[in-house]
C-alpha cells in the first residue's frame, strides 16, 4: 500500500532559496532565507529558523539553472524539528515561462534519483 499522499512526485533537494510572507491584501512582510528539502511541480519542502502559520501565504524565490524562479505558495503542513520548523508549500502561482523552469529542474532530479536507485 502506497502512503504517499501527493499528487506530485518530489526528488531530493537541497538548495537555499529566500522567501516573503505575503498578508491576505498581498502585502509583504517579514523576509527570510530557508533550504530546501524537495520539490516537485506542485509544490516544496523547506526548512528555515521562522515561525510562520498554516495557511499563511509566500513568495518563494529559487534559484534553478542559474536563473530566479518566483513562485507564490501557501502552506499546507508544518511542523518543529528543533530548532527549525519545516513548511509543506503548495504553489498557487507560477508564471509560465518560470513553471518550464522548474519541470526541466524536477525532471532532472527524477531522472538522478532513477539513476540513483538503480545503482
Amino acid at each position: 500500500m502506497n502512503s504517499e499522499r501527493r499528487k506530485n512526485v518530489r526528488p531530493e533537494s537541497l538548495n537555499l532559496l529566500d522567501f516573503v510572507v505575503v498578508d491576505e491584501q498581498g502585502r509583504q512582510g517579514e523576509y527570510a532565507m530557508a533550504r530546501t528539502l524537495n520539490v516537485s511541480r506542485g509544490g516544496i519542502l523547506m526548512e528555515t529558523h521562522l515561525a510562520l502559520e498554516k495557511g499563511q501565504q509566500v513568495m518563494l524565490t529559487l534559484e534553478l539553472k542559474n536563473s530566479l524562479v518566483n513562485i507564490m505558495g501557501k502552506i499546507v503542513y508544518s511542523c518543529f524539528e528543533n530548532p527549525r520548523y519545516r513548511y509543506g508549500i503548495e504553489f498557487f502561482h507560477v508564471a509560465d515561462a518560470d513553471q518550464r523552469l522548474l519541470n526541466a529542474y524536477v525532471d532532472a532530479f527524477q531522472e538522478f534519483a532513477l539513476q540513483e536507485s538503480a545503482q
